[in-house]
């Protein structure tokens, strides 16, 4: 599974593909909005752009899915790596700094550290649900499979555990 490195927060975070970075973070407890968007968040639409993080690059594949047209012009005049987290669905395992716009003192020492550790590049897709049971098929006898002995017999469970001669008459 990709991993989100949260480098303000100093944990890692593992999500499916396509899973949407403000609800990772926000399920997980990330605090992604300052005073302002914590009273005022626009809910994920887009529109409030308070929920901003910074994507530390990583290398050539794209770790997050590309800027939308919401992004685009909310995010006009702002650096090239700020991400709109409700707008953005995580690929692969990404690096990100919360509150990019709050000071951090020693965000590049941070920065550094976390990349020092390897990210697991995890799946690029959602587990394949499990097959349903084929129901309806061969039984025992028509597969050549041995029935269980006490249906081979004629008896229930109970008669093969010794239950059965209690509530049997005369034996008490």
């Amino acid at each position: 599974m990709p991993v989100i490195r949260f480098v303000r927060e100093g944990l890692d975070v593992a999500c499916y593909p396509g899973e949407n970075l403000r609800e990772v973070a926000l399920r997980e407890g990330v605090e992604l909005y300052g005073l302002k968007g914590k009273l005022g968040n626009c809910g994920g639409c887009g529109q409030c752009i308070t929920c901003f993080v910074d994507v530390v690059p990583s290398g050539p594949v794209a770790t997050l899915s590309p800027r939308t047209a919401v992004e685009e012009r909310k995010l006009r005049g702002r650096p090239g790596s700020w991400r709109l987290a409700c707008q953005s669905l995580v690929e692969q395992s990404v690096l990100v700094v919360t509150r990019p716009q709050v000071g951090l003192p020693d965000r590049e020492a941070l920065i550094i550290n976390a990349q020092a550790r390897p990210l697991p590049t995890g799946p690029t897709a959602w587990p394949e649900p499990p097959e349903p049971e084929a129901t309806g098929e061969a039984g025992p006898e028509e597969s050549g499979e041995a029935p269980p002995a006490a249906e081979a017999v004629g008896q229930d469970a109970s008669a093969t555990s010794g239950e059965a001669g209690a509530d049997a008459p005369g034996s008490r």
